[in-house]
């Protein structure tokens, strides 16, 4: 084999380009990452290429991942009629702002292990490799990226640079993530120049601001006053240009609104329910630390709108199966028998509000209980890809295990009169691969916060006990 060339195309300067070297982990986990590094070039080793060609087989979503990278380098190489040594041009491809150059493996280096890695993990060779790029070309920086952290450890501590994979974080500070509600300003009302309409329309009264600091708002974003002359709850509408119309909420707390006997018990509750049970919105999601209510409240929804008015023909609950502890291996049955360990929290909740009439008797809790069960179906999300669910209601549970990829193709399941509930706590993320900045939770929040379409509401105050809430706190 040739020797691998990396000096500078003629007529370009490529002293100041970066040369990424990527780990396995990297493209399995997102597969568009060759095109996510803008005017840098990458370098694909021969022992990513055997891994991916050994993850590709299967139905999980690290195969499908890793044939899916394996079809993008395909598509880059095959029709490459120069000198592939050189690096091959990713200007061409449909991505925009991609400029860079992928180099891939094609000779044995010589390179050696420091004493004490091992010789038969794969993880040391690639970093062996880095360590021989960057001495081969001292002038220009050779990174190793990688999703394993101990790898980047042992990386740093040879003096190799080495960083995790951002190009998938929606945010760069996840305390930035919208929350669905703020505090307005007292004279948001005020009428003062005549920039303000109302009017009454199906129970509501909306009004029309016109005023600059109404750019700021977003598409069912809750507007709240508490306090001093005026005390009142709001929800935006329909947001333009130098103008809002927003409009005053449903209370929730009053037990004469009851949704399947619960009320909210605080002001985020009264807003989650006012979105999950508004028809006009499709997607809903709602981020809370465990004991906020969300699976609660959105069963108790999802429950009305489908035994009461039949808004919708059953309840569909998917979550990932990511365990906190030791995996306890295979189960045995059916599909809905294999996900029913994962559905505790289902189970309790769905016994919470088949308990709010205590005069009902236990045989009549009994029967209610297996009639709700009968219209909740519960899904692998492995079995998801094809499907097109329509005039169903989609909750989605642990959301924060889910990459954004996955997140897309669930959303994307939803047919019409089909609305979909995102449910998930961003602080107890158990997939070794996410972080806050990169679930697939926050990617959707920050991706339909500006869509009409969809509203969020972040849950702060717990009430499930206050055990629980002393536990969220101090542990």
């Amino acid at each position: 084999m040739q020797k691998t060339n990396l000096k500078s195309i003629p007529g370009k300067v490529l002293t100041a380009k970066k040369l990424f070297v990527l780990d396995t982990n990297v493209l399995v986990h997102d597969p568009r990452s060759l095109f996510k590094f803008k005017e840098h070039d990458i370098y694909i080793s021969i022992y990513t290429l055997e891994e991916l060609d050994k993850n590709k087989r299967g139905m999980s979503e690290v195969a499908r991942n890793a044939r899916q990278a394996s079809r993008f380098l395909d598509s880059i190489v095959k029709d490459y009629q120069g000198n592939i040594n050189d690096g091959i041009s990713l200007d061409k491809t449909d991505e925009e702002g991609v400029r860079g150059r992928l180099f891939l493996q094609t000779e044995a280096v010589e390179s050696t292990i420091p004493t004490g890695m091992s010789i038969g993990k794969v993880d040391n060779h690639i970093i062996s490799l880095v360590k021989y790029l960057q001495e081969q070309k001292s002038s220009r920086a050779s990174i190793l990226v990688s999703k394993d952290i101990n790898m980047r450890i042992k990386a740093r501590a040879l003096g190799l640079r080495a960083e995790d994979y951002h190009s998938d974080q929606v945010l760069e500070d996840s305390e930035n993530l919208h929350c669905g509600a703020r505090k307005a300003t007292e004279n948001l009302l005020a009428n003062d120049d005549n920039s303000v309409e109302s009017w009454q329309k199906d129970g509501h009264t909306f009004y029309k601001i016109q005023s600059a600091i109404c750019d700021n708002f977003l598409p069912n974003e809750f507007l709240y006053q508490k306090g001093g002359k005026e005390n009142w709850l709001l929800q935006v509408k329909e947001v333009s240009k130098n103008s809002v119309i927003v409009s005053t909420i449903d209370n929730y707390s009053d037990p004469r609104k009851a949704v399947w006997g619960i009320t909210a018990r605080n002001q985020e509750q009264n807003f989650a329910l006012n979105l999950l049970m508004d028809p006009q919105i499709h997607f809903v999601s709602l981020i809370g630390a465990a004991g906020t209510g969300k699976t609660l409240l959105a069963l108790a929804a999802g429950l009305t709108q489908t035994l009461e008015t039949r808004r919708f023909s059953e309840i569909i609950i998917t979550r990932n199966t990511m365990p906190i502890g030791e995996d306890i291996g295979f189960l045995p049955g059916t599909e809905e028998e294999k996900m029913n360990p994962w559905m505790g929290a289902i189970e309790d909740n769905i016994e919470v509000l088949n308990n709010t009439d205590e005069n009902f008797g236990k045989w009549g809790q009994a029967a209610t209980n297996d009639l709700l069960l009968s219209r909740i179906s519960v899904k692998s999300l492995n079995f998801m890809r094809g499907r097109t669910f329509t005039k169903k209601y989609l909750i989605i549970d642990e959301a924060q295990n889910l990459t954004p990829t996955q997140m897309k193709t669930l959303i994307t399941r939803a047919g019409q009169g089909t609305k979909v509930i995102c449910l998930g706590n961003n602080s107890q993320i158990d997939s070794p691969y996410l972080t806050e900045d990169s679930s697939g939770l926050t990617y959707v929040v920050d991706r339909f916060k500006e869509w009409s379409g969809s509203g969020h509401i972040t849950l702060s105050r717990g009430e499930r006990s206050t055990l629980a809430d002393f536990a969220t706190e101090k542990l």
